[in-house]
């Protein structure tokens, strides 16, 4: 089966999503945007993407809601989360990493590389577990 380098970024800024796109392309993958956390559901669902880049703070639906609903499908729960966020305090990485367990948890700003080696470490762990 071909690798699949499908991204999906829930983000609700679009400036955000075309520098992750603009990143993330020259790597050979496939991002795909979503402006919020009802289309992300649903374009993850549509889609099964190889990882999901997830901002928390969205107006329609935030990111710990589209985690939980992704958790709680058979068919989106095995889908690595990286939460892409603002929110900078400890408290927030530790409840992102420990309680709800994603994947990773990155704060904006960060560097390309840093997104990067995030996505490439846990798509390599992924890929070993299958």
């Amino acid at each position: 089966m071909a690798e699949n380098k499908k991204v999906i970024c829930v983000e609700d800024d679009p400036g955000m999503i075309d520098l992750i796109t603009l990143i993330l392309a020259r790597r050979g993958y496939d991002v795909l945007g979503a402006s919020g956390g009802r289309q992300g559901l649903e374009m993850i669902d549509r889609e099964k993407p190889a990882i999901v880049l997830l901002d928390l703070m969205m107006p329609d639906m935030d990111g710990w809601e589209v985690y939980q609903q992704m958790k709680a499908s058979e068919t989106m729960k095995n889908i690595p989360v990286i939460v892409i966020t603002a929110k900078a305090q400890s408290i927030d990485k530790v409840l992102g990493l420990h309680i709800a367990k994603v994947d990773d948890y990155v704060t904006k700003p960060f560097s390309p590389q840093d997104l990067l080696d995030s996505i490439e470490r846990i798509l390599a762990r992924q890929n070993a577990e299958t």
